[in-house]
C-alpha cells in the first residue's frame, strides 16, 4: 500500500480507471488498470493499492507501485512545474529553431535545405532564447518525450556521429 501527501492547492479526483491531478500550473489525466490498482483520494492523501486476487498479486503489485510513482509525479508537476533547458551545439552549420503550433522546426542543421519537424507532447511549452531552449510543462512524461523527439529529430542519418556533434543537448534539469 502507497500513501501520497497531497500539498496545499492541489486537488485529486479519481472516478472508475482515471485520475485528474489539477494545481497552480495546470492539470494532468492520468489512466490506470482498475482491475490491478484500487486507488483512493480522499482529502489530503492518496492511497494507492494493489487488488488482492491471488493470481494477480505480482502483476497488481507492480502496477501498483507504477501508479503511485506516475501520481507522485503528477502531484509535483502540477504544484512545482517540470523544466528542463537544452543547449544548441552547432560547429558545421548554425542551428535554428521555430515553433508554430505543436510542431517544432529545425532549421539548417547539417546544412539541409529543408527544415526537420519535431512534434510537441501534450501541453509542454517550449522558449527558445538565443543558443539556450526551455523545455516547461506540467506532465514530466511529456516534458522528456518532447525532448526525446528533438533528440531524435537532430541525429545525423548517413554521417559520422563523433564527427557530426551537431545538436540540442540537455544541460539542465529543474
Amino acid at each position: 500500500m502507497f500513501e501520497i501527501e497531497i500539498p496545499n492547492g492541489i486537488e485529486v479526483h479519481i472516478e472508475g480507471d482515471i485520475a485528474t491531478v489539477k494545481g497552480k500550473n495546470g492539470g494532468t489525466t492520468k489512466k490506470f488498470s482498475s482491475k490491478l490498482v484500487d486507488a483512493k483520494a480522499d482529502g489530503k492523501k492518496i492511497t494507492v493499492e494493489a487488488v488482492k486476487e491471488k493470481k494477480l498479486a505480482r502483476k497488481a503489485a507492480l502496477a501498483a507501485h507504477a501508479f503511485a510513482t506516475v501520481i507522485k509525479n503528477a502531484v509535483e508537476g502540477t504544484d512545482k512545474g517540470v523544466e528542463k533547458k537544452l543547449q544548441i551545439v552547432s560547429a558545421h552549420f548554425p542551428i535554428s529553431l521555430e515553433v508554430k503550433g505543436k510542431t517544432i522546426f529545425i532549421k539548417n542543421i547539417f546544412g539541409e535545405r529543408v527544415p526537420r519537424e519535431v512534434a510537441i507532447q501534450g501541453d509542454t511549452k517550449i522558449e527558445v532564447k538565443g543558443q539556450e531552449v526551455k523545455v516547461k510543462g506540467v506532465d514530466i512524461y511529456d516534458v522528456t518525450q518532447t525532448i526525446a523527439n528533438i533528440r531524435k529529430g537532430c541525429y545525423a542519418c548517413g554521417h559520422d556521429t563523433r564527427v557530426f556533434q551537431d545538436g540540442l543537448y540537455l544541460v539542465r534539469e529543474e
